[in-house]
């Protein structure tokens, strides 16, 4: 089975997220969120200058939105307007990124660390933030290898993130206040570089490498029970579709992304239906 392209022109997208029937995500370089449907069709739901990466929803229903440059997390309120909904400033060393959003409303939100783009390379460990359900932010946890993808199991028990730079994605216990305890290896995931995850409902993690040019499907333990050719860096994925059964995936090329728009979405249906219901 190949590839199939829903949505194209796109210069860098990421934090793709499945919601109501169609599937939202952030393109950096194009500075907008939009959700398109299954049959193709974008509809534009914000527009964010400062980037927006990471999105997730509060119980209410209301969209919230890492804005990358300004290492803030925004909400949109209903008529549309975006707000600030909590400054990450005092936590986040650099650019802002990916993020999940529990069943409560708290956000965990990673960041890069420390610019990864600069000659030499020094890379810095990045702290995870938990921004609470007031807008009050903390450290959940310190001192990732750059912290990008994040799952939460469907009993709201575990946090799973990738550690990009690290080739491994680490589980927490999430204790009912939110705060994160007990890190472990979740996998060891060899010579893969995991970038965006998600999760299906046997708590199979895909993970989007734009190293290695796949997706792949690991399960707790670092066994590798899938790989998807993508032929071009995979960035980011997400479940979805009618039967939660259709893997998309976000893929481009980073190092021409701010000049083209030769990012696309593409699908590919897998056998195992999201972890995550909506």
């Amino acid at each position: 089975m190949t590839l199939t392209t829903l949505v194209e022109g796109l210069a860098f997208s990421e934090g793709p997220r499945w919601h109501q029937g169609r599937l939202y995500y952030s393109d950096f370089y194009r500075h907008v969120v939009e959700a398109v449907d299954v049959a193709g069709s974008v509809e534009l739901i914000a527009e964010v200058p400062t980037q927006p990466s990471g999105l997730g929803w509060l119980p209410d229903g209301r969209l919230l939105i890492v804005s990358m440059l300004d290492r803030k997390l925004l909400v949109q309120n209903k008529d549309g307007s975006l707000a600030q909904y909590a400054d990450l400033q005092s936590i986040a060393t650099f650019n802002c990124n990916d993020m999940v959003v529990d069943s409560k409303g708290r956000a965990y939100v990673g960041n890069f660390g420390s610019d990864i783009d600069a000659k030499p390379v020094k890379r810095v460990p990045a702290d995870l933030a938990l921004v609470d359900t007031d807008g009050s932010v903390r450290v959940a946890a310190e001192a990732l290898e750059f912290p990008n993808g994040s799952v939460i199991t469907p009993d709201g028990k575990t946090l799973i993130v990738a550690e990009t730079f690290a080739k491994r994605l680490t589980g927490f216990d999430i204790a009912a206040d939110g705060s994160l305890s007990n890190r472990r290896v979740w996998a060891d995931l060899g010579g893969h570089y995991p970038d965006g995850i998600c999760l299906d409902s046997e708590l199979g993690i895909w993970i989007a490498d734009p190293v290695k040019n796949c997706v792949v499907r690991v399960l707790e333990g670092g066994e590798i029970s899938r790989v998807i050719e993508t032929g071009r860096p995979a960035y980011a994925c997400a479940l979805g579709g009618d039967d939660l059964k259709r893997l998309f995936i976000c893929t481009g090329d980073a190092g021409a992304a701010k000049s083209s728009r030769t990012g696309r979405i593409e699908t590919i249906d897998v056998e195992i239906a999201s972890a995550n219901g909506s």
